[in-house]
């Protein structure tokens, strides 16, 4: 599975990372939110591999969206 992440930096800007890549950075959440699933979303219609979108919480990862094939049960859709 492809995770994209969101990051909070100090200064309060978030970014948006793939693996150890930043994507995006200094933006604010709601577009950040945005443009994560759109990049998630793009990239699982063009590979067909499954990804996610993921957010630091006060006390766990918080998934804000998921992308799978159709019938493919989430815990086999890791790559």
């Amino acid at each position: 599975m492809v995770i994209y992440s969101l990051r909070q930096s100090p200064d309060g800007d978030w970014s948006i990372r793939r693996d150890s890549a930043t994507l995006f950075s200094q933006l604010r959440l709601g577009p950040a939110i945005q443009l994560a699933r759109e990049a998630a979303r793009d990239e699982h219609n063009r590979s067909g591999r499954s990804t996610c979108v993921e957010m630091p919480g006060p006390s766990s990862t918080i998934r804000l969206a998921q992308y799978a094939r159709p019938g493919m049960p989430i815990e086999s859709a890791v790559a």
